[in-house]
């Protein structure tokens, strides 16, 4: 699956203000970093709401059909967290994006968008599998075979 994500400059600057939010809890860079998101992709800024937490504690972020995203704050988060590191918070926050921009089939797109904002584009084309090795015409007879086979299984089924 091909997937648009911003220039690694926008990126790093997208994290340095989610980073600075999470450590100083200024609301203006927040703002600023989901605003830059947005405009790189063209979309209206979500509705964000702040809880202590979501769920019983269970969920970090969720978002809603009609553009609206709650989250957990950065207070809250370093408080009741097995996991209370500020690089799981920023990427917390990428996935519920990823939950915004690409709402059909939105979890594993969610977090592929994270992955590729942590990491970049170039590595994670590189997780996929690698090709299949062997010549073309080994391919091809393989493929031969295979249906060949499949065709006596039918004809065994209709003669029984």
């Amino acid at each position: 699956m091909r997937m648009m994500v911003p220039p690694k400059i926008h990126r790093r600057s997208i994290d340095r203000e989610l980073v600075e939010f999470f450590r100083s809890h200024r609301k203006a860079a927040f703002n600023r970093a989901v605003a830059r998101l947005c405009r790189y992709f063209a979309v209206r800024r979500p509705r964000i709401s702040w809880f202590e937490y979501i769920d019983w504690g269970k969920a970090a972020g969720k978002t809603y059909e009609d553009g609206r995203i709650h989250l957990v704050h950065p207070e809250n988060w370093k408080r009741g967290r097995i996991h209370n590191s500020e690089r799981m918070w920023v990427q917390m926050i990428y996935h519920e994006m990823g939950h915004y921009l690409f709402w059909t089939d939105a979890e594993r797109k969610a977090d592929a968008f994270m992955r590729r904002m942590v990491t970049g584009p170039r590595t994670a084309r590189k997780a996929r599998r690698a090709p299949m090795r062997g010549s073309r015409k080994r391919r091809a007879r393989s493929a031969h075979t295979s249906r060949a086979a499949s065709a006596r299984r039918a004809r065994r089924i209709k003669a029984a």
